[in-house]
């Protein structure tokens, strides 16, 4: 039976700091991207008219996030695990590593999220994001620093407890490979050790918003609306 804890947020201020230190996996996925991509010197290199508008949506699993934010006050909506996945569906050997790691509920390789991302990006005609499930860790927070380099705005963090987001994993029905029990406890699991102390990070440059994400989604979303609305 699942321990009843208490909201994930209580767990920031005792949460250790991740080691930057990942294993790095699919050496020659990172190939294919383009090195000068990854030079810090080049961070902020979005060839637009101006600068992109970047917010961050930050939850554990199951927590329902940005879809409806994004409709709603006209930002492009990027769920890093869409585009992950979208990758797996291409049947490339990158999309099959990808595709052992989120199965066994880690984390993604910093360096293939934060340029699938860059190249998401790069590609909209729009200049306006919201990235969703975004930075899982703090090596996620820094190669998205120097890859992209473009400060976030907002960051939201949809608060809840362990239970409940359980219970919405293995009820929603998607059919997605790491909606069971097993990949699900792994996944909080790694949340609580990799995603918290960014959740902090934030917290101490003053650009977290943390909304509590129990109840219904018009009940959640008029919580989220008043920082969009200002």
């Amino acid at each position: 039976m699942l321990r009843r804890v208490s909201p994930l947020s209580k767990l920031i201020s005792a949460a250790k700091p991740s080691l930057l230190n990942q294993v790095a996996c699919g050496l020659n996925f990172l190939e294919a991207f383009s090195t000068d991509a990854l030079k810090p010197a080049e961070a902020g290199i979005m060839p637009k008219a101006r600068t992109p508008t970047i917010n961050f949506v930050l939850g554990g699993p199951g927590v329902g996030k940005g879809t409806r934010i994004a409709e709603t006050f006209g930002f492009t909506h990027l769920s890093v695990g869409d585009l992950l996945r979208k990758e797996i569906s291409s049947n490339t050997e990158y999309g099959a590593m990808i595709l052992e790691t989120i199965t066994k509920g880690k984390i993604v390789a910093s360096e293939v999220t934060v340029n699938l991302l860059k190249t998401a990006i790069e590609s909209s005609e729009t200049d306006r994001f919201l990235i969703d499930g975004f930075p899982r860790s703090e090596e996620n927070r820094v190669a998205y620093e120097q890859i992209i380099g473009i400060e976030p705005e907002v960051v939201l963090f949809f608060d809840c407890d362990e239970e409940e987001m359980v219970k919405r994993i293995l009820h929603r029905n998607q059919g997605r490979v790491d909606d069971n029990l097993d990949t699900t406890k792994e996944r909080l699991r790694v949340f609580e050790a990799y995603t918290l102390p960014v959740i902090r990070y934030y917290s101490q440059k003053g650009k977290l918003h943390k909304i509590n994400a129990i109840g219904t989604e018009d009940e959640i979303f008029e919580r989220v609306r008043p920082i969009f609305s200002t």
